[in-house]
Protein backbone atom coordinates (compact mmCIF):
# COMPACT_ATOMS: atom_id res chain seq x y z
CA UNK A 1 0.00 0.00 0.00
CA UNK A 2 1.33 3.44 -0.88
CA UNK A 3 1.57 6.28 1.61
CA UNK A 4 -1.18 8.15 -0.26
CA UNK A 5 -3.46 5.12 -0.03
CA UNK A 6 -2.76 4.90 3.70
CA UNK A 7 -3.59 8.59 4.23
CA UNK A 8 -6.81 8.22 2.22
CA UNK A 9 -7.87 5.11 4.17
CA UNK A 10 -7.31 6.96 7.44
CA UNK A 11 -9.34 9.93 6.19
CA UNK A 12 -12.20 7.60 5.24
CA UNK A 13 -12.13 6.05 8.72
CA UNK A 14 -12.31 9.49 10.33
CA UNK A 15 -15.17 10.61 8.09
CA UNK A 16 -17.23 7.46 8.75
CA UNK A 17 -20.39 7.57 6.60
CA UNK A 18 -19.56 10.96 5.06
CA UNK A 19 -16.48 9.94 3.07
CA UNK A 20 -16.67 11.15 -0.53
CA UNK A 21 -14.13 12.88 -2.79
CA UNK A 22 -14.50 16.44 -1.51
CA UNK A 23 -14.77 15.49 2.17
CA UNK A 24 -11.74 13.19 1.89
CA UNK A 25 -9.74 16.03 0.33
CA UNK A 26 -10.79 18.40 3.14
CA UNK A 27 -9.89 15.84 5.81
CA UNK A 28 -6.43 15.35 4.32
CA UNK A 29 -5.89 19.12 4.29
CA UNK A 30 -7.07 19.35 7.91
CA UNK A 31 -4.76 16.51 8.99
CA UNK A 32 -1.68 17.31 6.92
CA UNK A 33 -1.98 20.91 5.76
CA UNK A 34 -1.49 19.76 2.15
CA UNK A 35 -3.93 20.55 -0.64
CA UNK A 36 -4.15 17.42 -2.74
CA UNK A 37 -5.53 17.56 -6.26
CA UNK A 38 -8.60 15.47 -6.98
CA UNK A 39 -6.50 13.30 -9.31
CA UNK A 40 -4.17 12.51 -6.41
CA UNK A 41 -7.20 11.29 -4.45
CA UNK A 42 -9.27 9.47 -7.06
CA UNK A 43 -6.47 7.35 -8.55
CA UNK A 44 -5.49 5.88 -5.16
CA UNK A 45 -9.21 5.47 -4.34
CA UNK A 46 -9.64 3.41 -7.50
CA UNK A 47 -6.63 1.31 -6.49
CA UNK A 48 -8.06 0.79 -3.00
CA UNK A 49 -11.39 -0.33 -4.46
CA UNK A 50 -9.61 -2.74 -6.80
CA UNK A 51 -7.57 -4.14 -3.87
CA UNK A 52 -10.85 -4.51 -1.92
CA UNK A 53 -9.61 -2.26 0.91
CA UNK A 54 -12.42 0.21 0.21
CA UNK A 55 -16.02 -0.22 -0.89
CA UNK A 56 -17.57 2.37 -3.19
CA UNK A 57 -21.26 3.11 -2.57
CA UNK A 58 -23.51 5.13 -4.84
CA UNK A 59 -25.61 7.75 -3.06
CA UNK A 60 -28.98 9.07 -4.15
CA UNK A 61 -29.09 11.61 -7.01
CA UNK A 62 -29.66 15.17 -5.89
CA UNK A 63 -31.00 18.26 -7.66
CA UNK A 64 -28.04 20.23 -6.30
CA UNK A 65 -25.72 17.95 -8.31
CA UNK A 66 -27.86 18.13 -11.46
CA UNK A 67 -29.44 14.75 -10.77
CA UNK A 68 -26.07 13.04 -10.36
CA UNK A 69 -25.19 10.75 -7.49
CA UNK A 70 -22.35 11.22 -5.06
CA UNK A 71 -20.10 8.22 -4.42
CA UNK A 72 -19.24 7.39 -0.84
CA UNK A 73 -16.42 5.20 0.39
CA UNK A 74 -16.03 2.89 3.38
CA UNK A 75 -13.08 0.87 4.60
CA UNK A 76 -13.55 -2.90 4.31
CA UNK A 77 -12.37 -5.44 6.91
CA UNK A 78 -9.36 -6.19 4.64
CA UNK A 79 -8.53 -2.48 4.50
CA UNK A 80 -8.75 -2.20 8.27
CA UNK A 81 -6.50 -5.24 8.77
CA UNK A 82 -3.94 -3.76 6.40
CA UNK A 83 -3.99 -0.44 8.28
CA UNK A 84 -3.42 -2.30 11.54
CA UNK A 85 -0.39 -4.04 10.02
CA UNK A 86 0.99 -0.71 8.80
CA UNK A 87 0.50 0.90 12.20
CA UNK A 88 2.31 -1.96 13.91
CA UNK A 89 5.16 -1.76 11.38
CA UNK A 90 5.49 2.01 11.94
CA UNK A 91 5.60 1.50 15.70
CA UNK A 92 8.29 -1.18 15.38
CA UNK A 93 10.42 0.90 13.03
CA UNK A 94 10.15 3.99 15.24
CA UNK A 95 10.73 2.08 18.51
CA UNK A 96 13.92 3.10 20.21
CA UNK A 97 14.30 6.39 18.35
CA UNK A 98 14.67 9.02 21.04
CA UNK A 99 12.72 12.25 20.52
CA UNK A 100 15.90 14.28 20.82
CA UNK A 101 17.39 12.57 17.77
CA UNK A 102 14.65 14.11 15.63
CA UNK A 103 15.60 17.65 16.61
CA UNK A 104 18.15 19.35 14.35
CA UNK A 105 19.67 16.07 13.19
CA UNK A 106 20.99 15.14 16.66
Amino acid sequence: MTRNEEVILLAILKLKDNAYGVSIRKQIYQDMGDKWSFASIYQPLDNLVRKKYVRRLKGDPTAKRGGKSKFYYEVTPDGLRNLQKIKKAHEQVWAGIPEISLEKGK
